[in-house]
């Protein structure tokens, strides 16, 4: 049994094609071989060689929405000479695989290969994590056998072809050991503990704001803040002006976290704030936390906002979309949370039910259901 994986490249769509993988291995093992064609990625390459698939590159294009000369250019190579090479690229590469099924995790890198799959008529089976469909996925869905959505409804599909099942996420990332970070970390405890993703998108205008407020934060509370490494170094010198001496060692900021230490992390945090990512969200959710939700907002298709308000409506979450978000307001969020622990515990309640750890077994099942019929 053979299945082609792809995807677009970036971390929301590489973590849930390894949480597939993950559930493929358990419990099929060696019965099914994996293979992934997608963009060149060498963060895609070294998440997906840790998992045992063999990862080849294909050339692929996207179309950019704004309309620059540069952009214009882009646009016409893309579409003229990328686009069309991957296709042929993924032909071949399918046509010699042989593969039972193409499991399409969306973004631009995955349209060559889904429609070269089509040509061959190699089933294909879609992923879509956020509550907006992307527009890989709506050109590809027309052909594909089913689409697994992360969110209850998504905007752009009706439900012929859908199965709500939740977004695949690594199940280890909710088995974490709030000892453990303890340790790792040099938490010193005895405050409530809040942990912030700078995010890989917009991160500094994030890390800036988070910063202007760590000085009155640090009063209260304590911090994990992973910032991503390429801001680790600025923002190590800027907290170190904007906190006090005698609280530093209450704010921790790290630039990146390994899967284990991050499931650590979410053990131990009292509450986490967060861009608004599918992948974000289902993580915070499996992890049981009350969350604050600041939408990434040039985020394509307005989805990340969509998504935050979502996830809000379940009682999960709060929302501070990001031109609201002052260093007044947001310490004014924290405070208020923090002082009504009824809310935090009902916060926590609705994540946990909103939580889906079995999205990509059920989409490994359906998927090897399928082709040994």
């Amino acid at each position: 049994m053979k299945i082609i994986l792809t995807g677009g490249g970036t971390g929301g769509h590489i973590y849930p094609i390894a949480a597939v993988v993950r559930e493929l291995r358990k419990k099929y093992g060696n019965a099914v071989k994996l293979s992934y064609l997608g963009p060149k990625d060498n963060f895609c390459k070294v998440v997906l060689a840790k998992e045992g698939v063999k990862v080849r590159s294909i050339l692929a294009g996207k179309v950019r929405r704004y309309a620059d000369h540069l952009a214009i250019m882009q646009n016409l190579i893309d579409i003229c000479v990328k686009i069309p090479l991957g296709i042929l690229q993924s032909f071949f590469l399918i046509f010699f695989i042989n593969p039972d099924a193409v499991f399409s995790k969306g973004g631009y890198g995955s349209f060559p290969v889904a429609l070269a799959a089509r040509l061959l008529r190699v089933p294909v089976f879609l992923q879509e994590s956020d509550s907006v469909a992307g527009m890989a996925v709506k050109k590809t869905a027309r052909y594909a056998k089913v689409i697994f959505t992360a969110f209850p409804e998504t905007e752009g599909f009706s439900g012929r072809k859908t199965l709500a099942v939740g977004n695949p996420m690594r199940r280890e990332l909710a088995q974490g050991s709030k000892e453990e970070a303890i340790k790792k970390l040099g938490i010193k405890g005895g405050r409530p503990l809040i942990l912030i993703f700078g995010g890989s998108q917009g991160a500094q205008r994030i890390n800036d704001k988070i910063l202007d407020a760590m000085g009155d934060l640090m009063q209260k509370y304590e911090a994990v803040h992973i910032v991503g490494p390429r801001n680790f170094d600025q923002v190590v010198k800027e907290s170190k002006i904007m906190v006090k001496e005698n609280l530093l060692d209450y704010y921790h900021p790290i630039g990146f976290a390994d899967e284990k230490t991050l499931a650590d992390i979410y053990a131990a945090a009292d509450l986490i704030v967060s861009r608004a990512g599918s992948g974000s969200i289902f993580e915070i959710a499996a992890a049981k936390k009350p969350s604050v939700l600041i939408p990434l907002p040039e985020a394509a298709q307005n989805h990340q906002v969509k998504n935050a308000y979502i996830y809000a409506k379940t009682g999960a979450a709060l929302v501070m979309e990001e031109e609201n978000f002052t260093r007044h307001l947001f310490l004014e969020k924290i405070a208020d949370l923090f002082a009504n622990p009824q809310t935090m515990v009902a916060m926590s309640q609705a994540a946990a039910q909103f939580a889906r750890l079995d999205a990509g077994e059920a989409i490994a099942d359906y998927i090897v259901k399928y082709i040994s019929k």
